[in-house]
């Protein structure tokens, strides 16, 4: 009998034949479906773990960016990791009326998103203390001298240059910017000061500073960084589809033919200092004038901004109202009474021929002075004697005409213009005085409420002084209290709740102020706002960066997946290949048995057997 050799599509070192007749039938029909099964079986199991292996490796890697922004609110305490090449910085100094302060700010690399902001937070240094330093006088105290100015402000510089790390200062964007101190000069002399940085700073340090990086600011500038550093912080700027998140209808400026869009709700900021108050909060909704006049107004008190790195995308811009009331705050509207009271008591003993408070035997009863205390008041070298009788309402209804509130409707403090707030959905936070008067002496600092503030306003201002400062000295009041604290409290008190109430016009059932002095633990500055709407761009080559890398990525993970699917499918067309010859053999073997069979019963009968017609 002859052999088959079987060489065709295997290689030379798997030559090997079988016999005709002792070939196993092992490819009957069922046990072919089977191999066809497993090998199907095999391949899509392969191809699954492949997908899955790809799926894990970069979703948790999103996970993990997402993850990253809630988290840093917690570590945000921790030492910056200067060793991170991931990491950049910036610098803004803060020139105020009475000193300059250097603040240092860190972000890691942005994530990519463009809906997303960077995540900026305050450098620490090794102890986990801000890198914050300040330095006195103020920098317009060299009005007369603006040569001395980079002198001045190079130890802040030298200070920052030590704690960012030597490879990063080039690309390290440094801000100076001038407040309340410097607007006051002439224009001259602010240019003055400004060149002699913009000369000076590039010669000694290299930090990434241009000509639009030192500038005086506007109040109005200002109180925008205000609001945008609270909210950063609150995370009011982070989209969010959690339901128990309170959300405001927005129309966004400049795009009025469009829908109105859904977003966070954001914070008001209140913020009564010792010479002014200052509000800011999102108009949300397009707002309408009473007259030209008040329109061209609005104007000075309206800012719209976009916080996006895309100037074509509107879901990061805002319409921001921001109003300063100079003399409004706690120590000036203190300073405005008593010059009052002092000018109309004069004009009245002299008409009346009385000596009311010229003598400490007959001094003048002051409602908002804590019962049985005694204060003075010094005007041109006159003494006027103040004795207090604690009557908050009175003090309050004497206080009121101070506001200088108009007729005209959506008008505030001195007449000026303030866009409707919508109460019911709204939300504010009071700081410095708002602040100080509810903690410091009341101790009731946080959710406000305007009748326990009043029972508890009224109850310190009817009690004697005497308990007062007996109350003081065994340490009842916070630790910052002092007796000016105590002593004007009562004042304070009353003026806070009329600026809120009568000035700003909040109902008394409004419920959702909270007077605090920090967030999340630390006092949030508004250079924060200003570096944060100053970078806002950044993100751009961040992302175009993370989108290089995303396509070469995919392209990997594709060219993997596609590798994997060429050799599945090389392999099973070799294996089909088999197979079919296998299949093959198996009929060319029984067409060989059925001749030899046929042959044998010719040979068996006598007969000679019949050629089989060969290939001419």
């Amino acid at each position: 009998m002859g052999r088959i050799s079987i060489s065709c599509l295997l290689p030379a070192s798997w030559h090997f034949s079988i016999s005709p007749v002792g070939c196993p039938r092992i490819l009957n029909t069922t046990l072919r479906q089977i191999v066809v099964i497993g090998i199907l079986a095999a391949a899509v199991s392969l191809l699954y773990y492949s997908l899955v292996v790809i799926r894990n490796k970069y979703g948790r890697a999103y996970r993990d960016k997402r993850f990253h922004r809630y988290l840093a609110r917690v570590t945000d305490t921790e030492a910056t990791d200067t060793n991170n090449p991931n990491l950049n910085y910036g610098i803004v100094v803060d020139c105020g009326s009475s000193g300059s302060r250097i603040f240092v700010y860190c972000w890691p690399r942005h994530n990519g998103n463009p809906h997303d902001l960077l995540d900026i937070k305050q450098m620490r240094d090794k102890n986990r203390k801000p890198v914050v330093m300040k330095i006195k006088p103020g920098i317009s105290e060299f009005a007369s001298s603006p040569e001395k100015v980079s002198d001045y402000i190079s130890p802040l510089l030298s200070f920052a240059a030590e704690h960012v790390p030597r490879a990063k200062h080039k690309e390290t964007p440094l801000y100076i910017l001038c407040t309340a101190g410097m607007r006051i000069l002439p224009e001259s002399q602010q240019k003055a000061i400004l060149e002699d940085l913009l000369t000076d700073i590039p010669v000694h340090f290299d930090f990434l500073f241009s000509d639009s990086h030192a500038e005086v600011i506007s109040g109005k500038q200002e109180g925008v960084y205000a609001w945008i550093g609270i909210n950063f912080v609150l995370g009011r700027f982070e989209h969010t589809d959690d339901e128990d998140e309170a959300i405001v209808e927005v129309h966004v400026p400049g795009s009025e033919n469009k829908e109105a869009i859904f977003r966070k709700r954001t914070v008001g900021i209140l913020d009564m200092g010792g010479v002014s108050t200052q509000i800011a909060y999102e108009v949300p909704k397009t707002v309408s004038f009473a007259s030209s006049q008040q329109e061209e107004v609005a104007k000075n008190l309206l800012a719209e901004f976009n916080l996006g790195c895309d100037a074509h995308q509107t879901e990061h811009v805002y319409r921001v109202y921001v109003a300063t009331f100079l003399g409004f705050g706690g120590n000036a509207a203190r300073q405005r009474y008593e010059d009052s009271l002092f000018t109309s008591t004069v004009l009245k003993n002299r008409l009346l021929s009385k000596q009311t408070g010229m003598t400490s035997d007959s001094p003048y009863l002051d409602p908002c002075l804590p019962l049985d205390a005694q204060d003075e008041i010094q005007q041109n070298g006159q003494i006027m004697y103040l004795r207090g009788t604690g009557d908050f309402n009175l003090c309050r209804e004497i206080i009121q005409p101070f506001m200088n509130k108009t007729n005209e409707t959506q008008t505030s403090l001195n007449g000026v213009y303030q866009p409707a707030v919508h109460f019911q959905n709204s939300e504010f936070y009071g700081f410095s005085e708002f602040y100080y008067c509810t903690e410091d002496v009341l101790r009731m600092g946080g959710d406000y409420n305007a009748a326990k503030f009043t029972k508890a306003a009224k109850d310190y201002c009817a009690t004697k002084w005497s308990v007062l400062r007996e109350r003081f000295d065994r340490g009842l009041y916070a630790s910052h209290a002092d007796l000016h604290r105590l002593k004007y409290q009562c004042f304070k008190s009353a003026w806070m709740y009329e600026v809120f109430h009568s000035g700003f016009s909040f109902p008394v059932s409004y419920s959702n102020l909270k007077t605090a002095l920090q967030v999340y633990d630390k006092e949030v500055q508004w250079t924060l706002g200003a570096i944060l709407y100053r970078t806002r761009f950044l993100p751009l080559r961040d992302i175009q960066q993370e989108n290089f890398r995303a396509s070469h990525s995919h392209w990997r993970s594709f060219s993997f997946v596609y590798n994997h699917y060429l050799f599945f499918v090389c392999f099973l067309i070799v294996l089909l290949s088999i197979l079919l010859y296998l299949l093959r053999l198996r009929r060319i073997h029984r067409r060989m048995l059925r001749n030899s069979s046929s042959t044998s019963l010719w040979i068996e009968e006598g007969l000679p057997p019949q050629k089989i017609a060969g290939p001419l």
